[in-house]
């Protein structure tokens, strides 16, 4: 498990890794534990980066994101390498959350994400707290009780958040299925209103 501190000097080591391999400018989309950890919006411990997805910026700068598997080879060597270097598992840069791309983060996340430059080559955007509450309920409601609703609860959303983020969840899994277990886990969790 790691902290913000080696997360931190993870990222700026691959960031320096990326400019020697002489990399053209990389910008990664974080969420998860290890994005709330570093944007300080909980303090815990956590076993990867989840990479949600991979952006490229036109020649006027104007950014467009694509889902984050596959990672380009030259960063999926460059965490190989600091992952050797700082006694990391192997798998601590994780692309598993790109699938999240095929219907898109919650518009406006860019503004909203908190950006972190590590060197000259590496730019990584933690997603900020209100689309942190989107992917949270989906994933708790997705996967089930544990940290994805522990870190829900932690960020303390608004009804008009849980609201959002439910309408949000429900473009990603529309299945009967999945609407009964997120109604469900939200009556649990005390949105008794937004279920109905």
């Amino acid at each position: 498990m790691y902290s913000k501190e080696q997360l931190e000097k993870a990222l700026m080591l691959m960031g320096k890794k990326l400019e020697l391999k002489k990399s053209s400018h990389i910008i990664l989309v974080v969420c998860g534990g290890s994005s709330l950890i570093i944007s300080e919006l909980l303090s815990r411990v956590t076993k990867d980066v989840d990479v949600v997805a991979v952006g490229n910026a036109d020649k006027k700068g104007v950014l467009s994101f694509r889902k984050s598997s596959p990672l380009p080879e030259i960063v999926l060597k460059a965490a190989c390498e600091v992952a050797h270097d700082l006694g990391m598992n192997e798998e601590w840069l994780n692309s598993g959350p790109g699938d999240i791309m095929k219907e898109g983060l919650p518009e406006g996340f860019i503004q909203r994400a908190n950006q972190r430059i590590y060197g000259r080559k590496l730019t990584v955007y933690f997603l900020g707290r209100y689309d942190q509450v989107h992917l949270k309920l989906f994933a708790a409601a997705d996967q089930g009780p544990g940290r994805h609703v522990d870190d829900l609860l932690a960020l303390n959303p608004a009804e008009e958040e849980i609201k959002e983020a439910s309408a949000w969840a429900l473009k990603h899994d529309s299945s009967e299925g999945f609407r009964c277990v997120l109604k469900d886990m939200l009556r649990k969790l005390g949105y008794e209103s937004i279920a109905e």
